[in-house]
């Protein structure tokens, strides 16, 4: 069976080779990964919600109720032993590590991916992890695109493209957002917009879109039909501001659990602890129990009471001011509620948590004000315009925010507000936060993904630019032996090196000129009289960054290396850098060669 697929493998490569150009077979392939992501979705999402249900049917009203507040736990125990017994420890790569393998523009992303997030997903959220699918359908999509472009055995600029296809059609597909699709892949994965780019991964999300359509047909949220108010702007960027700080403590609870927990080392208490601490917020705030879109729809619907459902203390809120406080107590616990979930040993994204704590947040602003008598504002607008908000502040991706929330919930009449909010958001969790919680994990290994140049620069190994093919000299060498060295070879220095192979000193032929057209004074002069001292060095430990600084202070095109014993191993070449770097950025422009 294994034989005959990949002898079936290669005959549609032969056949695709001699007949279709890599530019029409990507758009072909485009459509094979949109499709195929439509059903992946749609089979995530009705197998978790099918779970939750027969679930909660086996707690609800009877003795075993309080065991429904223990699911979580049970869910983050399952997806652990999974990981740990089924997969050895391999978890899969998350949307940093996509990211990441994006920017190297190699797109290679393992092939277990296609399968292990969307398994230990469905365990987490199925049990009521306080997290949502859209990141692991994101991993799976990206994997399964990157892959089958590497069946197909296209290049690392296709494979790139076809991974975000990938990812797109699954963002397309969960939400029925096909321009949100295509935005979150070229705003967050590839940072880049071009025609050749654009038009594959525009075909992959709608046709995510069409099959999840045809086989979900549910809106997630009840459509907006309600123009806003041009007076209720400055509530808008008020609220845009609150996100925005919403959106940075959001970010740093997420890393500050992260850390927490990273110091435990052994997984099975880290699972308890974290499962058991999840079971009490969700006793206390019982909506923080799953993804939450069945609140956000209640809140599109003003249905307040959905906030209360299932809470011992619903009878006791009567006064509007304390509602607020419960309001903004699981807005604050939903942020730690989904950290405990993922960091305790579940498998789930942040993508619905925070969508979850922008709809609370703008419901509860437009709450304040309405309770208060300050101002009546139209609370489901807030509602939407919260949502873009925490979004765009979380993820960094103020466009994906703000066409992902006008497609979700029709409402096309807001993009003013949305655009107001996700904007302000953006910029103020961007001035305390300068990474997305996508790349701060890669900004603190060193991987800056902010600047692309750099990203580019740093993908060239130090390695690759030493020349080692050099001849050596010594202090005592005679002028005549330099001479000799010089009609073999190119070099325009010498190394001068001691018995343990260590620099003393350097020759440029540049200075020895006027001593090279004068054979009298070859064995009158010394090596030693023509060497001067070597005023920089490189190390093989650093990094590319630094030798281009050292190549722009210097204004040299060699500098030597020394290893990590202080001995000689050639020359940091300037013309191979430079050249790498050509090679470098012209791959980088997928649209010279899709």
């Amino acid at each position: 069976m294994f034989m005959s697929l990949r002898t079936v493998v290669r005959n549609i490569n032969r056949y695709r080779v001699a007949r279709i150009s890599d530019r029409n077979f990507l758009l072909i392939a485009s459509i094979i990964v949109g499709v195929a992501m439509g059903f992946v979705a749609v089979l995530l999402k009705k197998s978790v919600h099918a779970l939750q249900l027969a679930l909660g049917g086996l707690f609800k009203d009877n003795a075993w109720e309080f065991l429904f507040y223990l699911l979580p736990l049970i869910g983050i125990l399952l997806t652990v032993f999974y990981v740990q017994k089924i997969r050895k420890g391999k978890t899969g790569s998350g949307i940093s590590s996509i990211i990441q393998s994006v920017s190297k523009r190699h797109g290679n992303v393992s092939p277990d991916n296609m399968y292990t997030h969307m398994v230990g997903s469905a365990i987490t959220v199925g049990f009521g992890g306080s997290v949502g699918l859209e990141a692991p359908i994101v991993a799976t999509g990206s994997a399964v695109g990157a892959n089958i472009a590497r069946i197909f055995l296209l290049s690392h600029k296709e494979r790139v493209v076809l991974l975000a296809c990938g990812a797109a059609a699954g963002i397309a597909a969960v939400f029925n957002t096909p321009v949100a699709g295509v935005l979150f892949a070229m705003e967050v994965l590839i940072a880049e917009f071009s025609i050749p780019t654009f038009i594959p991964i525009l075909i992959a999300s709608a046709s995510g879109a069409v099959v999840s359509r045809l086989m979900y047909d549910e809106h997630l949220f009840y459509l907006l039909t309600k123009e806003w108010r041009v007076d209720a702007i400055p509530f808008y960027l008020l609220l845009g501001g609150l996100c925005g700080l919403i959106s940075v403590y959001f970010m740093r609870m997420y890393f500050w659990t992260e850390k927490k927990f990273a110091a435990v080392k052994t997984v099975v208490p880290k699972a308890i602890g974290g499962g058991l601490l999840l079971g009490l917020l969700i006793f206390c705030f019982p909506v923080l129990y799953g993804e939450g879109y069945s609140t956000m729809a209640a809140l599109f619907q003003n249905n307040s009471d959905k906030l209360l459902n299932n809470t011992f203390y619903k009878e006791w809120i009567t006064n509007p001011y304390v509602f607020l406080v419960i309001i903004a107590g699981i807005v604050f616990f939903k942020v730690i509620a989904s950290s405990l979930t993922l960091h305790a040993g579940g498998n789930g994204g942040v993508f619905a948590p925070t969508l979850f704590t922008g709809a609370v947040t703008g419901f509860g602003f437009a709450y304040f004000f309405n309770a208060t008598g300050w101002k009546e504002l139209l609370t489901v607008n807030f509602v939407a315009a919260g949502m873009a908000g925490i979004l765009s502040g979380v993820v960094h991706a103020p466009l994906t925010a703000i066409f992902l929330i006008a497609e979700v919930t029709g409402g096309y009449t807001l993009f003013v507000p949305l655009m107001i909010v996700a904007a302000v958001s953006y910029f103020i969790s961007r001035a305390f936060e300068p990474y997305s919680i996508y790349t701060e994990k890669l900004a603190q290994k060193g991987f800056k993904i902010d600047d692309r140049e750099l990203v580019l620069l740093n993908n060239i190994k130090p390695e690759s630019i030493i020349d080692r093919k050099y001849i050596a000299l010594k202090y005592d060498d005679s002028f005549r032996k330099l001479s000799n060295a010089f009609l073999i070879t190119d070099q325009t220095v010498f190394p001068v090196l001691n018995d343990e192979q260590k620099l003393t000193g350097l020759v440029y032929i540049d200075d020895v000129k006027s001593i090279l057209l004068r054979e009298e004074l070859f064995d009158k002069t010394s090596v030693a009289d023509v060497s001067v001292k070597p005023q920089y060095s490189i190390s093989v430990k650093d990094d590319i960054q630094k030798i281009m600084r050292l190549f722009d202070i210097s204004e040299l095109w060699h500098i030597p290396v020394i290893n990590a014993d202080g001995a000689f191993i050639g020359f940091a070449d300037k013309r191979i850098l430079l050249g790498l770097l050509r090679e470098t950025l012209n791959a980088h422009h997928l649209s010279e060669q899709l």
